[in-house]
Formats: structure tokens, C-alpha cells, sequence
């Protein structure tokens, strides 16, 4: 990724607005069947299953915007999470891996298709260079851990042609389908963020393509489409409303937690750092 690249990709990326796009990622990560097999058997989704979105979040914010030693140990406690996450198949599953490369470009490419979806519903279309950009910034999610470099598309349209070949492929079972009413209907969650589901349960199915929609059981009728496109307005009209650097505290706090492990990682008695990880880092995240 080159640094025109880079700043596009950064621009675009520290946008909190993209998180209403989070769960509908998951629920398309657990359309597949490798995925949602691990995630059943190996983790504590069902018991706290913000925390994925959380974990997956500062990777993200960690490989698109840190400086090396917190990308480093980014990648270390993600690694450290997959080591024990694999199983071989039977006859009604699928033998898994969390070291599966295809699966990784899976859930890099499913940040990446919500983060496309999710700005051009709040923010309009992407013009090419821009949305070919984004595209190659993405990339490094995957290749950061064990996803090879060759094969991911270089631009908007190779990857929306991949994406439609991988969409028309997955298939949404009761474990994807249990796992999603953990996230979404029973998430234990403080009372406030409870009263944020059923939004975010509107606007999750509004972004699934059709097929996966009704894979998952949602409801979806001209009027709940219309109240779901009135929740999008409503993102769309915040986003101009608060500033771009409010928008960008999620990422500074993710990359503030990464940078305070790493330290604590190199010495366990240092304490959290005061600010951001480094001026780099926090001048990149801030930048427009």
C-alpha cells in the first residue's frame, strides 16, 4: 500500500460511523461455515459476544493505523486466540482452522464489503480511485496473519465480482443462526446499550445481501425496509453533524488499549502510556 493509498484509507477507515456496520460483518463471518464452527466451539461469544466485535475492532484500528510495535502486538493476540481454535469435520460440519488462510481473507473481506456498504449509505457513492483504494488498504488485515497477498483484488470491481462469487457460496446454519441471536436479541448488555438493538438489529439486516438475510430469519417487508432506510438518515445526518475528530475517538481509545499491552508486554511494569501510541500514529488517525 503506498502512501496515497494509505491516506485514503485512513481517511476513510477512522470513521466510528462504520461501526453500524459491525454486527452485519459478524453475521456474514458466521455465514460460513469454518468460521462459525470455531467461534461455536473455541470462544466466549455466547457469553460476552461484544467482546469479538471489540477484539476484531482494535485489530483493525491496530493494523490500519499503529505504529509497528502496535500492530506487532496486534497480531500476536490475535494469533495467540486462533492457536487453539481447530477441529476436524464429520459428516454434518466442517473441519476448521483459525490459521485458515481463506478463512482469514473471509473476515478481512467482510469488514471491508459493510465498511464499502456503510459509507455510500451515509456518506454517497465512492468515486473509483477512492473506492479502489480502500479496496488495497484492506489487504493487509489478512496478510498480517496468514493470508497471502496474491489474490486479493486491487480494485472496487474485482473485489465486488469476488464478493458475489463468495456470497452466492455460504450457508447460514443453526450454529450461525444461534450465534447471531446471542449478538443481537440476547447480548448482556447495560440497560442503554439494550435500547440500541433494535436499530442496529434494522440496520444489520438492511446491509446482508437478501439471500443471507433471509438465511438468518429476519423480517424484512417494505415498511421495516423503510424504517431501517430512516435509521441510515439518521447516521448519515449525524455524521455531519459531529466532528470528524469526535468521530475518531473509538480508534484513538483502540489504539491507546493495543499500545498499553504492547508496553505492558515488552515491561510488565509499565503502566498504560498517557496518550496515543505515538505521534505518527495519532497525527495519521487524525488526518482528513
Amino acid at each position: 500500500m503506498d502512501a496515497t493509498d494509505r491516506e485514503v484509507f485512513r481517511r476513510h477507515a477512522g470513521d466510528a460511523t462504520l461501526l453500524v456496520g459491525g454486527a452485519a460483518a459478524i453475521l456474514l463471518q458466521l455465514a460460513d461455515p469454518r468460521v462459525a464452527r470455531g467461534v461455536a466451539m473455541h470462544s466466549g461469544f455466547r457469553a460476552a459476544p461484544m467482546r469479538r466485535l471489540r477484539a476484531t475492532l482494535e485489530y483493525a484500528y491496530a493494523v490500519g493505523f499503529g505504529d509497528e510495535a502496535v500492530v506487532a502486538e496486534a497480531v500476536r493476540e490475535v494469533n495467540a486466540r486462533h492457536a487453539p481454535v481447530r477441529g476436524g469435520g464429520d459428516a454434518t460440519s466442517p473441519a476448521y482452522s483459525a490459521f485458515d488462510a481463506d478463512a482469514q481473507r473471509w473476515v478481512a473481506s467482510t469488514l471491508l464489503a459493510m465498511a464499502l456498504a456503510v459509507h455510500e449509505r451515509v456518506a454517497g457513492p465512492l468515486d473509483g480511485p477512492t473506492g479502489d483504494a480502500i479496496v488495497r488498504g484492506y489487504a493487509p488485515l489478512g496478510t498480517r496473519l496468514q493470508s497471502s497477498r496474491a489474490g486479493w483484488p486491487e480494485t472496487r470491481a474485482e473485489f465486488d465480482g469476488w464478493w458475489a462469487d463468495r456470497v452466492a457460496g455460504l450457508r447460514v446454519g443453526h450454529e450461525a443462526r444461534s450465534l447471531a441471536r446471542d449478538l443481537l436479541v440476547d447480548a448482556d448488555l447495560p440497560a442503554p446499550l439494550r435500547l440500541a438493538l433494535p436499530p442496529v438489529r434494522l440496520m444489520t439486516a438492511g446491509l446482508l445481501p437478501a439471500p443471507v438475510r433471509e438465511a438468518y430469519g429476519f423480517a424484512w417487508t417494505p415498511r421495516v425496509e423503510r424504517v431501517a432506510d430512516g435509521w441510515f438518515a439518521a447516521v448519515a445526518c449525524g455524521r455531519v453533524v459531529v466532528p470528524d475528530r469526535v468521530r475518531r475517538i473509538p480508534l484513538h481509545q483502540a489504539l491507546r488499549r493495543v499500545a498499553a499491552r504492547s508496553a505492558a508486554t515488552r515491561d510488565p511494569h509499565s503502566g498504560p502510556p498517557p496518550g496515543p501510541p505515538s505521534h505518527a500514529a495519532h497525527r495519521d488517525a487524525t488526518r482528513r
